[in-house]
Formats: structure tokens, sequence, C-alpha cells
């Protein structure tokens, strides 16, 4: 008998956990690692946040919070959706959540029965995946181009739904391609749903603050469809907040309480203190708050593509948000430096690792195994650093 369950055993680790774990490991043996490969900001929270946080301890939240959040931390959501994307929500179609991949369990339990299919678009953030199988469901890859910035479109939706699709998830922007779906990019996917009624949506918008094409676009927005649509945000990237552990859904009525009953019995409500830290957070103008981190991602995001783009056999775009660079690599498939061989991605980010002492993720992991996800949120020191690396690593390639 196996003393471990079966979900466990075929549950696959997240890719970006594991690489940043060898990269963590090589550090500590004395090498200079440079590590490309987690997207968390390199920016501590704000000040502001942090007093907040602080208050809220000296005035004792330390108990239980209601499951599904603070009823005006919930309520303050509520005024965010309105205020920022126009979209209508109450304060009890809210659930706050720890961290937006909890929301994203949540949801995709409360939704998913084994032998349903979720479409997913690839690239694809990690987890997803791993979590539609963990519910029993099972992930339709609908793969898309880096000439079409890797967005998905009506067609493609049309091409790969069956009569067992329950589920769409995608991001905007995008985790890991950084591609941002502007209105007339929506409106296929909407037009989708309205087609299909009986098909939920997650939209990920959890860098929609980190957008540098100007307004942020939501599904939700979309009348027709938007008793369809769940939208998960969170705190994480845009507050430069990861450790505090806070993510939220916007949800029709009946699917919150749904996600407030899953939640009772797995985790309850998150943190109280960062529940406080994340309402002075959202009240405040989010302008203010993220515009300087911003100014800084997108001065790397213009180095970085000058650097990818002096690299031989690498190809790339230009990512509209987030903060993150999926290039196409397979032109280097086939190449060996000695007696070793690049067959893959994985094999390239192996040697890039050992070699160049830069952590990258293979793009595998997202659902495209002809790419490699490079992560921006680093130093402009390292940055440079790790792609002149990465050049003088991939010049001694050859192909066979």
């Amino acid at each position: 008998m196996d003393k471990l369950s079966h979900r466990i055993q075929n549950l696959s680790e997240s890719a970006t956990i594991a690489m940043s774990r060898r990269s963590r490991e090589m550090r500590e043996a004395g090498l200079d690692v440079i590590s490309l490969s987690l997207g968390e900001p390199d920016f501590d929270t704000p000040d502001f946040i942090r007093t907040a946080a602080k208050q809220a301890i000296d005035e004792g939240y330390s108990h239980y919070p209601p499951v599904p959040g603070y009823q005006d931390l919930r309520q303050a959501i509520a005024d965010k959706l309105k205020r920022d994307n126009d979209l209508d929500y109450t304060a009890n179609q809210i659930v706050v959540s720890t961290g937006a991949k909890q929301s994203l369990m949540n949801v995709i339990l409360c939704t998913i029965n084994p032998g349903d299919e979720v479409l997913v678009p690839t690239p694809y953030w990690v987890s997803y995946y791993e979590q539609i199988r963990l519910a029993g469901g099972i992930p339709i890859k609908i793969p898309t181009a880096i000439e079409n910035d890797f967005k998905v479109t009506r067609a493609d939706l049309d091409k790969h739904h069956s009569s067992k699709t329950k589920l769409l998830i995608f991001s905007s922007p995008c985790n890991p391609s950084g591609s941002v779906f502007n209105r007339e990019d929506l409106a296929q996917i909407a037009g989708y749903l309205e087609d299909n009624p009986q098909v939920w949506a997650i939209s990920d918008e959890i860098y929609e603050l980190i957008n540098f094409r100007g307004k942020h676009e939501s599904l939700a927005s979309f009348a027709s469809i938007k008793e369809q649509v769940i939208t998960v945000n969170g705190f994480s990237k845009s507050y430069a907040m990861t450790g505090w552990r806070l993510g939220y859904i916007a949800a029709p009525t009946e699917l919150a309480a749904a996600c407030t009953k899953m939640q009772g019995q797995f985790t309850s409500a998150t943190c109280g203190i960062s529940q406080r830290a994340a309402l002075a957070a959202i009240k405040a103008d989010p302008e203010e708050a993220t515009a300087k981190m911003r100014e800084a991602f997108n001065n790397r995001r213009h180095k970085v593509s000058e650097w990818l783009n002096e690299i031989p056999g690498i190809k790339s775009n230009m990512p509209e948000g987030a903060f993150y660079f999926f290039p196409e690599v397979n032109q280097l498939f086939g190449t060996k430096v000695g007696e070793r061989e690049i067959n893959n991605a994985a094999d390239l980010c192996l040697y890039l690792l050992e070699e160049a002492l830069v952590a990258l993720v293979p793009g595998e992991a997202f659902g495209n195994p002809n790419c490699i996800r490079l992560s921006y949120a680093s130093s402009m020191e390292d940055l440079e650093k790790a792609l002149k690396r990465m050049k003088v690593a991939i010049e001694k390639l050859e192909h066979a």
C-alpha cells in the first residue's frame, strides 16, 4: 500500500519554485548565481502600508477574522473595482484569501467536477495546470504564437471547445508572456462566452497595475457575460506584498458563497494584520502607490529587450505588462558545446545555470516547450550582468 496518496504523487512541483530553490542552494555553496526565475518584485512594501500593519497590531487585530475577510476590506475592494474597472460588485461578492493562488484554487474546486474540461491558453501560469488536475479536471491546452503576442482568439476557443468544456482560465497582463489583452482581444473571449453560457471564465488580473500600455481592461466589464466571469486579483505584485499573502475574487453571489464555504474548511480567513495593510493599500491612489515601481520595471523592460535582441538564436517580442520576457529559443535546439547537447528548453536552462550562473525557467512549465521565461524583477546591474553572461554562454553553442 502506498503511504502517500496518488493525488500528491501525481502532483508536479512548481517549476519556478524548484528553480528558485536550486539557485539558492548554489548561492549558499558560494556561487554567484543571478536568479531570474521567480516572479517577485525586488521592492519593499510601501511605508504607508507597513505603517497600517503596525497600527493593526497595536489595535489588537489578532483574532479570527470572518472567513471571506473583514467587511470593510471587502467593501473597499468592491469600491476599487467600481473606481478603477467600472465593475459593480457588492461586498458579499468579494472573498479575500491567502493569496491569489488560493483564490484560484477555491474557484476551480467550486466549479470543476472530475472529467470537466478547462480551456487553458498557452503559455499559462504554472499552477493553473496542476490545480485543474488536482480538482479532477482535464486541462485543454490552446497553443498561441509569439507573432500574435501569445493572445488567444475566438477561433482558437471554438476549435478547442467541446460538450465537456466548463471553464476558461487566462491572465492579463499575462504571466509568463507579459501580454496585455486590450478591449478588442477581450471582445473575442466575451463573444465565445455569450455563445456558451454554461462556461465559466477566470480572469486573473494580479498584474493589473504593472501595465505599460495604458488603461487596464477587465473581462467582467462586458455586461452580457459578467455572471460567467470570476475576476481574481491581489496585492502581491502591484503593491510588492508577496509575503503578506492577500488575494481576492469578485464573483457572482452564488459562487462567492461557495468559495467562502470551501475556504472555511481549508484555511478560514487570511491574516488579520495583512488585511488591515491591504485596506490601506487599496484605498490609496494606485498611481501614487505604484508609479515608481512601474517606471523602474518599464526602464528594465526596454534594456532587457535590447540585450535579448543581441543574443543569437533568441526570438523575443516586447511584453506590454507584468515583468517577464518569454522568448522563443527553439533555434538553439540541436546545438552543442563539447559533449553537451541542447535538445530542449530544459537543457538550455540547465546549461545557462551551470555555465553562466543564470537561473531561468523552461517554457514547458508554462505549456510552451519552445520558450524560456525570464523575470526582470531584479536590479538593472544584475540584469545587465545576467544577459551578458547568457550571450557569452550561448555564443559557445554550435549546431551539430
